[in-house]
């Protein structure tokens, strides 16, 4: 049996299966390996409520096979239109079970090399510094390169005397019998916080839901794991005093009281002010964080985010091990609590970042690219081609991006598809004297989101609050000219009202006066 490879990935989630996917169609030598028997196994147990919060948009009134994908947050990127999940379920917040049964679908259609039923149990290097993997067997595999895809299972439990009294989102009784007639107190403000808060409220005396910070709503910060619209029907049962309570406290301690637990509890905005509050039963939902206990030496990464997850480069690779990287859930590490990389429909565009990079680093393939005319109308009309299409830059915004890099001397532009923002000025794209990032990004508003006042003159596209292209161009990593387009109300920028400006700008950038400038600066 071959036990050496030139990639091995922990994992057969959809990260896993992901950059299988994209190591087979470049002939890569890799073998992914998994302690369960099949495909996507996390998704036969969470959420714990079945329910997904990843959106399924069947219908989009566009048959843009790229654009399609910014609104199927479920459908890993392949080329067969019968992998996509919509083939699977038309609900818009499908059912989590159907996810395991389309990883394997996908990992058998492609023949991905995986070996289920594989725990590891130690990850090492050995003389020849490569990676080995030792299963609960004793078998070992080695590898020149490691992807983790893991993802985080082992609960985060914050320090608090007394949590090992309470019970845990993953293992907590679902059954909201066995919480009638009681007092339960939530830690947490998350969506398994209020998802768990939601299952109870048809059986409980109380649920009262804490932690010291406020309440995050995705539709005020754009960031998908903030409290979503369809777990906060809860707030309605607090805000109209239905005897259900949201509390911004530290707990300080948990006590055994008789049948109950004793909390205590200092109040946020509250001037100082404690209370012991009792409880029938508590349930900490304050997430999930990785596991690096299997890795051991000089093998073992470094973490980040009060431990929660491994350090990473802009290459996604581990700050301290070399060759060691990191796909999936795992991702968020790099964008924490900003843009979409815990969920499928961002970091399977990550993972496509990173094969590509692969590929660059270690096989001396460039990265894709397309040759344009160096023209301000052709540069423009490809431009406002990618916004309106990309589906990375729409679904990772102000993370990922498209680039391109003019060359003066055949008046000849690169255009550079799906890149990592952070990874541009590392990259030799810097080392140009001429070149563009371009993404889709956020404004900045303060109060309601909702009520937003715009000014729709094209000059004032740099205050635009919500998604809109920004066009940035750089010199040997220098910031030279930037320009926005202004946000849209459906997010197409068609309308001459962008087209018209865009052009006009990049007719400025390119023009042979504008490089004689730089040439002189």
């Amino acid at each position: 049996m071959k036990t050496h490879y030139d990639y091995l990935i922990i994992g057969a989630g959809p990260a896993g299966v992901q950059l299988g996917y994209f190591l087979e169609k470049n002939n890569r030598d890799y073998l992914i390996v998994d302690r369960a028997d099949g495909a996507g196994a996390f998704f036969r147990n969470f959420p714990r409520h079945r329910l997904l919060i990843s959106i399924n948009k069947v219908y989009t009134g566009t048959d843009n096979w790229e654009a399609n994908y910014r609104w199927d947050w479920n459908s890993l990127i392949c080329d067969n239109e019968e992998l996509l999940f919509k083939n699977y379920t038309k609900k818009y917040f499908p059912d989590a079970s159907i996810l395991p049964k389309y990883m394997q679908d996908f990992a058998d259609h492609y023949q991905l090399n995986i070996k289920y039923n594989t725990t590891v149990t130690a990850v090492k290097k050995n003389e020849e510094d490569h990676f080995v993997l030792i299963d609960s067997d004793g078998n070992e595999l080695t590898s020149k390169r490691l992807i983790v895809a893991t993802g985080i299972f082992k609960p985060y439990i914050p320090n608090i005397p007394g949590v090992e009294l309470c019970e845990n989102y993953v293992d907590h009784d679902i059954d909201p019998e066995k919480y009638a007639n009681k007092r339960v107190l939530v830690v947490g403000k998350g969506n398994s916080a209020f998802e768990t808060a939601d299952n109870l409220v048809e059986t409980t005396t109380a649920i009262h839901v804490c932690s010291p910070d406020p309440v995050k709503f995705a539709w005020q910060t754009h960031y998908v794991g903030h409290l979503r619209a369809i777990n906060n029907n809860f707030l309605d049962t607090y805000q109209l005093k239905s005897q259900n309570t949201v509390i911004d406290a530290t707990i300080n301690k948990i006590e055994k009281d008789g049948d109950q637990l004793a909390v205590h509890l200092s109040y946020t905005h509250a001037s100082g002010q404690t209370a012991v509050v009792k409880y029938d039963n508590v349930i900490f939902c304050t997430g999930f964080r990785f596991d690096n206990s299997i890795y051991e030496g000089d093998c073992k990464p470094a973490l980040m985010h009060m431990d929660k997850f491994p350090a990473q480069t802009s290459e996604w690779e581990s700050e301290n091990v070399q060759d060691m990287y990191f796909a999936g859930t795992l991702m968020q590490a790099c964008d924490y609590k900003k843009t979409m990389s815990g969920f499928i429909h961002g970091f399977r565009q990550n993972v496509q970042v990173l094969a590509n990079i692969l590929e660059l680093k270690y096989h001396d393939k460039s990265l894709p690219s397309d040759a344009l005319e160096a023209t301000p109308e052709a540069v423009t009309n490809h431009v406002i081609d990618r916004v309106n299409h990309g589906a990375s830059m729409f679904l990772q915004p102000a993370f990922l991006c498209d680039a391109m890099v003019v060359d003066e001397e055949t008046k000849t532009v690169q255009y550079y598809d799906n890149l990592r923002l952070e990874y541009v000025p590392d990259s030799e794209l810097s080392k140009q004297a001429h070149y563009y990032t371009i993404s889709l990004e956020y404004g900045h508003f303060m109060g309601n989101p909702f009520a937003i006042e715009r000014d729709p003159d094209p000059e004032q596209a740099v205050h635009a609050a919500y998604l809109h292209p920004v066009i940035r161009r750089f010199s040997y990593g220098e910031l030279v000219a930037e320009h926005h387009v202004h946000d849209d109300l459906e997010s197409q920028w068609y309308k001459e009202e962008y087209v018209q400006p865009a052009l006009a700008w990049f007719k400025e950038q390119l023009a042979p006066e504008a490089e004689a400038e730089m040439v002189m600066g």
